[in-house]
């Protein structure tokens, strides 16, 4: 069994998110959500909310595509988490040029870590790349509609949170 290492703090969990879980799903039998506990990003959402956020956006997903996904919390080095759920790849989206500059430091790093685990760069959909949690909090902060950047879920607890 292929098992593939997602992670992130999802803070909320965005499309730009579930595009990349999506397409992570066509290359793993088994996709773990590894939701980091990032005590220094001062999350809007606490992990719990977070984890049953992901769990709830991606049934649909799991269903279509025949492929298991599990949330998983994590507060330890990614190579490590890695190796607790036998993940043999860590899936990594791209929005941006900016955002390969920081992704190859990491793989380099992870790589003299353990060279067992590879790193697969996923670029978000076109419709997708501007999307960014912080952005999306911002906006909902401001009482903008986030609606075109997550799921009604998600939209929902946000408004609940933010007003």
């Amino acid at each position: 069994m292929r098992t593939g290492l997602y992670p992130g703090t999802f803070d909320p969990v965005t499309l730009g998110h579930l595009d990349i879980i999506r397409r992570a799903c066509g290359l793993v039998d088994k996709l773990v959500i590894g939701v980091a506990i990032n005590r220094d990003k001062g999350p809007l959402f606490s992990l719990e909310e977070r984890v049953a956020m992901i769990e709830d956006a991606c049934k649909g997903v799991s269903e279509q595509t025949g492929t298991e996904i599990v949330a998983h919390p994590f507060e330890n080095l990614l190579i490590d988490c890695a190796r607790d759920v036998g993940a043999q790849i860590i899936i990594r989206g791209l929005r941006a040029v900016a955002d390969f500059e920081y992704e190859y430091q990491m793989v380099g790093m992870n790589r003299v870590l353990d060279a067992s685990v590879d790193t697969v760069f996923l670029m978000a959909d076109a419709q997708h790349q501007a999307i960014a949690s912080k952005l999306v909090k911002e906006i909902a902060r401001l009482e903008g509609d986030v609606s075109h950047f997550v799921t009604p879920e998600v939209n929902k607890a946000l408004i609940e949170r933010l007003r």
